[in-house]
Formats: structure tokens, sequence, C-alpha cells
């Protein structure tokens, strides 16, 4: 049977696949790359309608409910870059980027910047914004299973930018000369109320990849485990982002920093989006997922 292949940009005829029933996307994605090598298949989506959702590419042709002389509709996704490099690069830059402006203060406050005392609450401050992002890379490097393989190289350049810029702003008011640290029970209260979240964090990114099979796009309705960390499952999709977030607001708090605090709130903004994704995807797709949960945060949101 013959499928007609058609540019959702335009539906410009681009190829007629000879394909059999039983043939998935992803044979029909290795097809339109021998006709068009620029199209690698992290590069294409098929859609059965232009504007329409983007099909999973294990489906096949007669799952689709296609016939001969049918048409699918494929969208060029652009460049791609592997989402595990997207990663590395956002962390690696705040984590660098923070640690030079804590140990070379002379380069950005002036050559007296480097005799004057610096703060008990900045010396924490600099070992728990490096912890935090080394913890990010080595978890891209041996916890995180990526559902997607890649994303669109432009992306890159945006991400990074909002990492590195906002390391930069939130260093160099921490690592400042004339920065002033709260009181000592306030910061040592949020460096523990930050602890328990950053290994809350951790232990739902375990619960996470051993969710899903290595190899596998599966998806499973996530479920606390015998780690206490892990039941705030019981309350929310997306107890990662709990964390994260509430790792940022005691930051925050230990530092008493304005530009701590806005990188906090932008971050938050949007992970609730992603929380909120998710979470209407965790409804669509298990009919008996638990209605008492909400996205992000208990009992709200």
């Amino acid at each position: 049977m013959e499928i007609g292949i058609l540019s959702t940009s335009g539906g410009k005829q681009l190829a007629t696949l000879t394909v059999d029933p039983n043939s998935t996307l992803k044979e029909l994605k290795t097809q339109i790359h021998r006709l068009k090598s620029h199209l690698y298949p992290d590069r294409q989506e098929f859609r059965q309608e232009p504007r329409g959702k983007g099909l999973d590419e294990s489906k096949t042709v007669a799952a689709l409910g296609l016939k001969d002389k049918s048409k699918l509709y494929l969208k060029d996704l652009g460049p791609q870059i592997a989402w595990k490099t997207v990663f590395l690069t956002e962390y690696a830059g705040p984590l660098f980027v923070y640690a030079w402006i804590y140990t070379r203060p002379w380069l950005f406050y002036g050559e007296d910047a480097a005799s004057q005392p610096m703060s008990q609450v900045s010396h924490i401050a600099a070992i728990c914004w490096v912890f935090h992002y080394s913890k990010r890379i080595l978890e891209t490097l041996f916890v995180h299973r990526f559902s997607h393989a890649t994303m669109p190289v432009r992306n890159l350049f945006r991400n990074c930018a909002y990492y590195w810029v906002f390391a930069a702003y939130v260093a160099y008011h921490v690592n400042h000369p004339l920065y002033t640290a709260p009181c000592q029970i306030q910061s040592y209260i949020a460096l523990g109320f930050w602890a328990v979240c950053e290994l809350g964090n951790f232990s739902i990114h375990w619960l996470l990849r051993n969710l899903r099979p290595l190899g596998s796009k599966e998806r499973r309705i996530p479920r606390p485990t015998k780690d206490p960390l892990t039941l705030l499952f019981n309350l929310v999709s997306c107890p990662n982002y709990t964390y994260e977030v509430g790792g940022w607001v005691a930051f925050t708090a230990m530092t008493q920093c304005i530009p701590a605090g806005l990188f906090a709130f932008a971050g938050f903004y949007q992970m609730v989006i992603w929380a909120i994704g998710k979470h209407r995807s965790y409804k669509k797709d298990f009919k008996d997922y638990p209605r008492g949960r909400k996205a992000i945060i208990p009992f709200v949101l």
C-alpha cells in the first residue's frame, strides 16, 4: 500500500512511501531519511492533521486506520540535540559561573575585595549551589531515563541563558563585599529544609528511574516506595518539582537575597506549567489515577 507524506507547512507533497500495514511510524521515518538525508528520524514528527498532535512512532499503519492512498503529515522539528547534552550544558554553566565569582571576587568587585572577610552564609551558599548542580550533572549521567532522545537545538541557547545569567546574578549579590547575611538561626533552619528538599528530589528521581525499564517509553502511575521522602506522591503528581521549588525557597531564605528569590519564582512559574501538563497527561492516560493528587502544591495546585 502507498502512503502520501505531506508537509505540515502548506501541505506540500514530500514523498510517497510503499509500506506494509504492520510497518511502524519509526520505520516510515527511516524511509523518509533515506529519501531526504537532512530529515533524520529524531527530526521528524508524524501527524494525521497539519495542526494535530504528534503520533507515537511505535504505532503501526494499520493501528492508525490508514489505508492505501491515505495521507500523513510530517513536521520538520528542525536541528536536534540530545537531551543529555542539553542538561549537561545547562548545569555545568551555573556551577562554574557561581564558583568563578565566589573564588575570584577581585575580578568583579575590585582588588580590595580579596582581603575583605566573607560571611559564613556566603560560604554555605556556595557549597549548596555547587552541590545542587553537581547532583544534577550526576543524575543526568547515571539516573535520568529520557522519554525523548532529542530536543530542538535552538532551545539550548534559551535554556543556557536562563541558568547561566541567573547564576551570575545570584552569585554577584551573595558574594558581594557589602552583602549582609540574615541571622544564623534563620540560615541554619533554611539550610536544614534545603537539605531535606535535595534528598527528596533525588528520591523522586530514583523512583522515576526505576519506574521506566531501560530503553522503554512505558508509562506507569508513580506511587510511594518505602522511602518516606516519596510519600509526597500521595499528594502531588510531580513531587520532584515540589522539592525543587522548596529547595530554592529555602536557599532564598538562607541567603535573604532578592536575586535568589527571583530565580526561585521564575523556576516555580515554569515548573507549575510543566507539572500541570504532566498531571493532565496522567489523568488522561490512566483511568485509575488517584483523584486526590494535585499537580505540584499539595491540596492547592
